[in-house]
């Protein structure tokens, strides 16, 4: 009895809609979306003022962003290429591999080197000592690397290794942190291309490493898809490997602009890098199959285009 009186004032009212209840809920998420893109458009304008001041103050580094983040984007569109193949041959890979190898050890001498000894010359040293502080550049832009290397765990492949078919879900990472080291000296050495104050060249360099970025995505991301990966996050991977060279370009444009005497230094730090890249993991990785004479080959091919495109455009 005391039940049904309970109940019997609500038997006369209508049970709540569910419109009735979304409503404020609906309110209230609009209210805080609202001022989330409120507090996102302040964020946006003071970043813009002060990221005007600073590009104002750095007129090298928003190119050197631009070129660099182009060859990031054309990593991921090599990487995306996984999407639509599952494998190409080991010959291919090696050839491919070769041919980026022969793009960055061109660009490393054409738009890099070269260039450090003649800022070097330009800024009053001799001959010899214009070639000593290249010298001694390079071998700081090695070890540097080296030092990357050591410090920062990674499996050092690009190429499918049988061995590492095991704990697979903890060595994507390793794989993803030593194509990252393999490009940062990239985005580097865009950054300092554009410091450099040589646009034709600094063009060229960016195109260069961006056209070896493409056959270099793909097969970091057919690399893990060998391994068992889904396209998606084999792609992603490839696709996060980029993302250094923006960072590595901005680096690399702020270090020319501490001083006129830093140019030089840097332009054959970034050199010798990239030479380090060349000899300790992308020749050996195009050899290690048996597809030497294709790998050469391709090598070849990739520094007379890097060498064209730098007579071309520089």
């Amino acid at each position: 009895m005391i039940q049904a009186q309970l109940r019997k004032p609500y038997l006369n009212q209508s049970a709540p809609t569910s419109a009735e209840y979304a409503a404020p809920r609906l309110r209230l998420r609009w209210r805080q979306i609202a001022m989330l893109a409120v507090g996102l458009i302040f964020i946006l304008v003071k970043s813009y003022e002060g990221l005007s001041g600073f590009f104002l103050a750095h007129p090298q580094v928003m190119p050197a962003l631009l070129g660099s983040s182009a060859a990031a984007g054309l990593t991921a569109l090599g990487a995306l290429g996984v999407l639509f193949t599952r494998r190409i041959s080991e010959r291919t890979q090696d050839v491919m591999l070769g041919y980026g190898g022969g793009i960055m050890l061109a660009a490393s001498v054409f738009s890099l080197i070269i260039p450090a000894m003649n800022q070097a010359q330009a800024l009053g040293y001799g001959k010899t000592a214009a070639v000593l502080l290249t010298a001694t550049g390079i071998m700081l832009g090695g070890l540097f690397v080296l030092a990357i290397n050591h410090l920062v765990p990674h499996q050092h492949f690009i190429a499918p290794n049988p061995e590492i078919h095991s704990a697979r879900t903890s060595r994507i990472w390793m794989f993803v942190m030593a194509v990252t080291i393999h490009n940062f000296p990239e985005g580097l050495a865009i950054g300092v291309g554009f410091g450099a104050d040589e646009m034709g060249k600094a063009v060229a360099l960016a195109t260069g490493i961006g056209i070896q970025d493409i056959p270099e995505g793909l097969v970091v991301a057919l690399a893990l898809r060998t391994l068992g990966y889904s396209p998606w996050k084999s792609a992603g991977a490839g696709i996060l490997s980029g993302l250094v060279e923006p960072i590595g370009g901005v680096l690399g444009a702020l270090a020319t602009g501490v001083s006129a005497t830093a140019l030089p230094w840097a332009l054959a730090g970034a050199g010798g890098a990239m030479l380090f890249v060349i000899s300790h993991e992308v020749i050996p990785e195009s050899h290690r199959q048996g597809h030497e004479t294709q790998a050469t080959l391709g090598l070849l091919a990739g520094f007379v285009t890097m060498m064209l495109l730098d007579t071309l455009l520089g």
